[in-house]
């Protein structure tokens, strides 16, 4: 590991933590992805508090400003180490899978697990499965079948197999069935309260040894359920005689009304995972309670143990995450929907403007922990600009524009380039006369200098060309003409900016990365009378 990527991953950090480098954070990552590490740790420690003091010397604005350099050195193209934890061996047989509910929108925080689960498959050479956890109708969704599949493939995934648990009830009755005539499931009658007493008091139930598996199929009581022959003394509660089926009378999207009795998620997703041979798992923590339970049950019906790691779940200062919470403020108009710019999930991200490889740059740094950590907007930005910034072209849109007039000057046909980096790429042609429209507000006596244009002060012609000695503010501008488009901007908080643009953005498409000069980069989202576009970021 060279300096300079030393330096990258400190700057990554110190902007993740608004300015102040976490020396452990950046040890226990560093040391994660690059255990050779290890070999010196007192040179390297040297090195590394000496790099954590001068960085966090810096102002935020400086340290973002070095970030953004360092992203044009070449990237580190394999996450050395990331895996290294699991101890797989050469020649171990990799199947991976991320089993989404289709109940929800995506989002960030389940593209991290659907990629490292992802990478470690292709990293070892192993398989991938999407496979979607519908045995609950109740929450089941048809909609989210063909978003999930959407989000997925944005990101850059592409499945070995794609699986539905409920075209598997047959397997889930055939092994429920086994687990009752072995004498380690039984059927219970008792409504849910009772349940809860007496896990809550670790009482056995009075219907431990009801073993007709076939009554149970025809039960009309919605209360009775088939229950684990558990521990009611265990210390995780999660074992104390769990149920593992129950009674859904709900139209189910992909099976209809073919089944009432349906198998609860710790079952299915035992079952689905020791059936076909998935060998590792990396999840979140909300998961660690129900591993115990998963892993005794492969053990009950003769699959071999899925190894699941439970990793922290990180979250985004500032921003909702609860799906309740979200869809009552949808409901309340609060938010758009779920593709608000305020959200992190995946369609609101991919609307927004931010590219896959950002997110998978972004969730990958985070690293493998179980340490819970808060990320920020900026640290995402500043991996999304790396990327678009060479590819979006400039052009310039005014909000609220107020019109002004400069004596003094000729009319002049110029010509502004698209993108500043690469010629090639063609020019902007704007014809100016003596009337522009400005977004800021003019002071009396002030030098200002209109970007790629003239200088001037208080509406009269200074001159043309870079003056340093007038300390002229620059500003951008747009020539008063009939060929301007109406355009809105849906800001990063919900709300629109209305303003003008120059007549090239009418050429764009829907999708188009641009950045408005001076305003931020934007992607157009609408075309109509007026070009809709969404605020990606500055």
């Amino acid at each position: 590991m060279n300096k300079s990527d030393l330096r990258r991953y400190v700057l990554d950090n110190a902007v993740s933590y608004k300015g102040k480098a976490n020396l452990k954070a950046v040890v226990g990552h560093l040391i994660g992805k690059f255990p050779n590490l290890k070999k010196d740790m007192k040179k390297f420690m040297k090195e590394l508090n000496k790099l954590v003091d001068e960085i966090n010397s810096l102002s935020f604005e400086e340290q973002k400003e070095k970030l953004e350099k360092l992203g044009k050195v070449e990237k580190i193209k394999k996450e050395s180490g990331l895996f290294d934890f699991l101890k797989i061996k050469k020649g171990d047989k990799v199947i991976t899978a991320f089993p989404p509910e289709p109940s929800k929108y995506l989002h960030i925080g389940h593209a991290k697990s659907i990629l490292l689960n992802y990478l470690l498959a292709k990293e070892y050479k192993g398989k991938f499965y999407l496979r979607f956890e519908d045995t609950n109708p109740e929450l089941v969704d048809k909609e989210f079948y063909d978003i999930i599949l959407e989000d997925i493939k944005w990101l850059g995934v592409n499945p070995d197999k794609v699986q539905y648990a409920s075209d598997y009830m047959d397997l889930f009755y055939e092994l429920g069935e086994k687990l009752i005539k072995k004498g380690e499931a039984y059927v219970c009658f008792c409504d849910s309260d009772k349940i809860k007493e007496n896990r809550r008091k670790k009482l056995e139930c009075g219907c431990r040894g009801n073993n007709d598996w076939k009554k149970f199929l025809k039960a009309k009581e919605k209360s009775c359920v088939i229950r684990l022959n558990g521990d009611m003394k265990h210390k995780n509660a999660v074992m104390r005689d769990p149920t593992l089926f129950r009674i859904i009378n709900k139209m189910h999207p992909r099976a209809g009304k073919k089944y009432r009795v349906w198998p609860t998620y710790e079952f299915q997703n035992s079952v689905m995972d020791g059936y076909f041979k998935i060998r590792y798992r990396l999840r979140s923590k909300e998961f660690e309670a129900m591993s115990e339970l998963q892993k005794y049950l492969q053990k009950l019906l003769g699959f071999k143990v899925t190894k699941t790691y439970e990793l922290a779940r990180f979250n985004m200062e500032g921003v909702l995450s609860s799906g309740r919470v979200i869809r009552e403020k949808i409901k309340g108009k609060e938010l758009i929907g779920w593709d608000d710019p305020r959200l992190t999930t995946l369609v609101a991200l991919r609307k927004r403007g931010f590219l896959p490889e950002a997110i998978k740059d972004f969730v990958v740094s985070t690293g493998i922990s179980k340490s819970e950590s808060t990320m920020t907007w900026d640290d995402l930005i500043i991996r999304n600009k790396r990327l678009i910034d060479g590819v979006a072209n400039r052009y310039f849109f005014i909000s609220n524009p107020k019109k002004i007039k400069i004596v003094g000057f000729s009319e002049k046909n110029i010509s502004v380039p698209l993108h500043p980096d690469h010629e090639g790429r063609g020019v902007r042609k704007l014809k100016v006369l003596d009337e522009f429209y400005v977004a800021d507000k003019l002071a009396k006596g002030k030098n200002y200098r209109f970007m790629h244009l003239f200088n001037f002060k208080d509406g009269e012609f200074i001159s043309e060309g870079l003056d340093k000695s007038l300390e002229a503010k620059l500003i951008h501008w747009l020539p008063v003409s009939k060929d301007l488009v109406k355009v809105k901007v849906l800001m990063d908080d919900g709300k629109f900016v209305n303003g003008v643009a120059e007549s090239g953005v009418k050429k764009l498409k829907v999708g188009d990365l641009v950045q408005f000069e001076r305003f931020g980069f934007c992607r157009l989202d609408k075309k109509g009378k007026e070009l809709e576009f969404i605020f990606t970021h500055r």
